[in-house]
């Protein structure tokens, strides 16, 4: 079993910034990538960065300017710090692990539950 606990969202007036944490937790030989998400009432759900192992990280567009994607491999811990947020950064944010949890064997996505951050005046 492997559980992904996001945390850190909440209210913010425009302009302020969020560091959002991503713990996962139980059975883990290694997390091959690290993602966040983020996803609006009646939109699909959007990529925002992603991050391997070994520190390579891929950015949507929308996200290379104000978005910093981060992770602690000893810890288990993923990080988007967010900066200048906009009302239209309002989303429930996911954190996806990418989790093998044996040597060799191939690695499976877990999702947490999301948390959410709201940006309004």
């Amino acid at each position: 079993q492997v559980q992904v606990v996001e945390s850190g969202g909440g209210l913010v007036h425009p302009g302020g910034s969020l560091r959002l944490s991503c713990v996962v937790s139980g059975k883990i030989w290694s997390i091959v990538t690290m993602g966040w998400y983020r996803q609006v009432p009646g939109l699909q759900r959007e990529f925002i960065a992603a991050m391997a192992s070994g520190g390579g990280s891929n950015y949507a567009e929308f996200a290379k300017h104000r978005f910093s994607i981060s992770r602690d491999n000893a810890k288990n811990t993923g990080y988007l710090q967010i900066d200048s947020l906009k009302p239209e950064d309002t989303a429930v944010y996911y954190c996806n692990a990418n989790v093998r949890k044996y040597a060799g064997r191939p690695s499976e996505d877990y999702w947490g539950q999301g948390t959410q951050v709201t940006v309004s005046s």
